[in-house]
Formats: C-alpha cells, structure tokens, sequence
C-alpha cells in the first residue's frame, strides 16, 4: 500500500508544526485514518498515540515512517511529488503520483518551422515539431503567430504579403486539451517581451475573444469589405453567445476611429462571422486594441 498524497501531505504538515512542539495530535478521519492503516501494514506500533478519536503524532513516529519509505525506496516526507514530470518522480524514488504529476505535454508546443530536410523523409512546404517550450529562444523571432485551428495550423505559411515584415516570426498551434497548456505558457512569456503577437483564427465571437485573452496585439484576417459580403450567421453558432459581453465591452472601449470597431460592430450587431478555414482575399493586420 502506498502512502496516499493526502497523507503524505497531512505528515508533511505535522513535520513543520513538530518544529515548534514536541507532539502533535490530529483528530481520526480522512487522511489521519490512511496514515493510520499505512502504519498497520507496515509494522508500526502506534502503542499509545492512538484512541478512538485522535492520533498524537512525535518526531519518533515520522522517524519511523520515514524508514519504512527509505526502504521501499519511496520520496521521505517534505519531499513533494506534486507538479513533478514521472522522469522527476522517478528519481525521488519508485513511487508514481499520477493525480498530481506534471502532464507530460504541460510544457509542450506544436510549431510549424521552414523546411527542414531530413534523410528518408520527403520535404514538406513546412516542418511540424513538438517540442519543449523551455528549448524556444524567443529573441530569435520577429513575431509570434498563433493559428486556432489544426486543419489551419498544418496549411499555415507565413509567407503573406501581410506578415513580410517579420522574418522568422514563430507559427504555432494555440492548442487543445494536448497543447493548450504549454501554448499558454508560451503566450504569457511572449507578452513580457512586448512583440508582436498575431492571433490567425476564426472570426467569430469566441475565436476574438481567445485573440484578446491571450494578449495578441493584432488580428490576421480578411479585409471589412470583403468579410461583410462573405460573413455569415451560420458561423456564429448560439453557444457562443455568452462570450458577446467580453466583446462589446471591449468594442465600447476602442477609440472611434480604430479599424477593430467595423469587424466587431459586423460579429455582434449583425451577428455574422466567419470561420478560418474558409477565409479568402487578402489579409490584413487588424490592432486588437
């Protein structure tokens, strides 16, 4: 029986009370009852420290715990598993917590890079990797572009008249259940570099509401002309509609004159958008603000 996380985490509470008192006593229930039971399988005498409504807890006792996990090669108590990677968890010993590991795609992004030759495999106008976002030097691009949907991402190239100022801007997956995560983390340590940073996704009320939680500071996307002959109310769906407030307050805040105005008055008075992948015509940077 491992030493259940709640458990463990009750110990390692008693540990730091333990050193500013001699003993420490905690009420039978939830994770005072595992320890207990913990304690049983492995042959330790709680003798008296025990009643039917307490446990007194002493350095002895955590003495003992801590031996019984140095034996079975187990992370001794104040060491956390919490957030580790398993590789992490494995070399604090052989116990795995998977409740409350580190997801193995929590720091994982989806980037499309310039063709990269490789022997036996046939070039591809872009190469897709997954990598490790701690691995990015963002000082090496120019600009970061976020591309919403999958089917968009694998067809993405920057090569638009729109993005020619950006030499080696970095196209990346915003992300789903897989990437979501580590997108996340990339975008909050783009911002801090204060670049620019390109939503490239759907126009429709979550999509631009996705550009403005993420701090992008420009919109790819079609020009107003050309969206308001193409836009369409099949393409705002109705689930969508609670996210209209983030939107119109954002629209009442933008000054009278800025080009955001005409494509958000388009999505939320005229209730038309449109998704990314059937974007056409030229595209254009549009200032999220």
């Amino acid at each position: 029986m491992n030493l259940p996380s709640r458990a463990r985490n009750g110990l390692n509470g008693v540990a730091r009370e333990l050193l500013r008192q001699p003993t420490v006593e905690k009420p039978r229930g939830q994770w005072v009852n595992d320890v207990v039971a913990w304690c049983h399988q492995h042959d330790i005498d709680l003798a008296t420290r025990i009643n039917s409504k307490t446990l007194r807890f002493d350095s002895a006792l955590l003495a003992q715990i801590n031996d019984v996990l140095d034996s079975a090669r187990i992370a001794p108590l104040g060491r956390s598993l919490s957030g580790l990677t398993s590789s992490a968890q494995a070399k604090e010993g052989v116990e795995e917590d998977k409740a409350t590991r580190e997801s193995p795609r929590a720091r994982r992004v989806l980037v499309s890079f310039p063709p990269q030759p490789i022997a036996g495999l046939a070039i591809e106008p872009r190469a897709i990797r997954d990598v490790d976002l701690q691995t990015l030097k963002l000082s090496a691009f120019s600009a970061l572009i976020q591309v919403e949907n999958l089917d968009s991402f694998y067809e993405f190239s920057p090569e638009l008249p729109a993005l020619s100022g950006y030499a080696n801007p970095l196209v990346v997956y915003r992300g789903d259940s897989h990437y979501g995560g580590g997108f996340a983390l990339l975008a909050e340590a783009w911002h801090k570099t204060r670049r620019t940073h390109i939503y490239a996704g759907d126009f429709d009320i979550k999509g631009v509401t996705l550009a403005l939680d993420s701090n992008a500071t420009h919109l790819l996307l079609p020009t107003i002309e050309w969206l308001t002959q193409n836009a369409t109310p099949l393409h705002v769906p109705a689930e969508q509609f609670p996210y209209q407030r983030r939107l119109r307050k954002h629209l009442a805040a933008l000054p009278v004159a800025h080009p955001l105005r005409d494509y958000l008055t388009l999505l939320l008075e005229k209730q038309r958008g449109l998704k990314q992948q059937w974007f056409g015509g030229e595209v254009r940077f549009v200032a999220s603000a």
